[in-house]
């Protein structure tokens, strides 16, 4: 397993590590249900960038695509929760 270094990709696995942590620390503090949502939501998006960093992937090309679903479905949930309060 070699890892291939791509500087958009692994800025983009930076900051979905920063609004995972973000996501948490408004739940905490708020009892927010969508910041939680939307910060594991981008760390589902994060494990989708850190597959394409690594040849031969992480995940087979199914699991990538059923996260990346995942991922925003849970933004959209957080969404529909904020529209309903």
């Amino acid at each position: 397993m070699a890892f291939v270094p791509d500087f958009i990709l692994v800025i983009n696995l930076l900051l979905c590590v920063v609004i995972l942590l973000l996501g948490y620390l408004v739940y905490r503090k708020r009892n927010t249900i969508s910041a939680l949502f939307i910060g594991i939501a981008f760390g589902i998006f994060g494990l989708s960038h850190l597959n394409a960093l690594f040849e031969p992937a992480l995940f087979p090309e199914l699991t990538f695509v059923l996260l990346r679903v995942c991922g925003y479905i849970l933004v959209a949930a957080a969404l529909y929760l904020l529209l309903t309060e």
